[in-house]
């Protein structure tokens, strides 16, 4: 049986920042929230391309030549191999779209690495 999603609802659920919660499951893709704050590290996903959509706040994402700065409602997808780094000024609600077995830091790794991300 299908059942609608609340974004609101499944985001006040949580309160951790930079750990991705996995809400639906479709072809493979998974949609993800996400609370972040700060600065994550750089890195890239050599095999999924990437789609950020912000709920709410300023999310600035960063390559390696210019900036792109996204508002609530604005999405940007990252293609895979595209280096980048996301950055919060301030805590940002997000969706993300990508596929199941993207890792979050890619290739990178370190303490903020999610490889099995929690459903809610």
């Amino acid at each position: 049986m299908t059942e609608k999603i609340c974004l609101a609802e499944k985001l006040a659920s949580f309160s951790e920042t930079w750990t991705p919660k996995v809400i639906a499951e479709l072809n493979g893709q998974h949609v993800k929230l996400a609370k972040l704050n700060g600065e994550f590290v750089w890195h890239a996903h050599e095999h999924e391309d990437e789609l950020f959509l912000v709920v709410r706040g300023s999310l600035e994402i960063d390559f390696r030549v210019r900036t792109v700065t996204l508002g609530p409602g604005e999405l940007l997808v990252v293609p895979r191999g595209v280096e980048h780094r996301p950055v919060a000024q301030s805590e940002v609600e997000l969706l993300l779209f990508e596929p199941a077995s993207t890792v979050n830091t890619g290739e990178m790794g370190g303490d903020r690495t999610v490889a099995n991300p929690e459903w809610i």
